[in-house]
């Protein structure tokens, strides 16, 4: 079963995404997107004003991504960022009983909630 596009549904999909998740898509996430739903994110960053320089700026920033073997980037288990680092973590049920441990991926941001916080004094 092949799922067809919906380019209206993508369109306002892009209009609305904040441009940070656009550059995202546009670098770390890009080999695994549809070339059409490239072109309008690339048209709508275009229209923000975002240029190459921005864009390799962003990708240079991202370069710490984790890989999947089969070359797409991987996301966080907390939300829709680029993953950065893998921890031990527990499967919880209903967001609060641990299950089960499991390789935890996590963005820059989820990963600095994570680390321990260390006292100077």
């Amino acid at each position: 079963m092949v799922l067809e596009l919906n380019m209206e549904r993508v369109r306002q999909n892009v209009q609305r995404a904040d441009t940070e998740d656009l550059l995202d898509r546009a670098t770390v996430y890009r080999d695994g997107m549809e070339p059409a739903a490239l072109e309008l994110i690339d048209a709508e960053l275009r229209a923000r004003g975002i240029g190459d320089a921005e864009i390799a700026a962003h990708r240079e920033r991202r370069a710490g991504t984790l890989f999947a073997p089969d070359g797409l980037a991987l996301k966080c288990t907390e939300c829709a960022r680029p993953a950065v680092a893998q921890r031990w973590g527990w499967q919880r049920l209903w967001g609060k009983i641990p299950i089960f441990p499991r390789r935890m991926r996590y963005c820059e941001e989820h990963l600095a909630l994570r680390r321990p916080v260390t006292s100077s004094g």
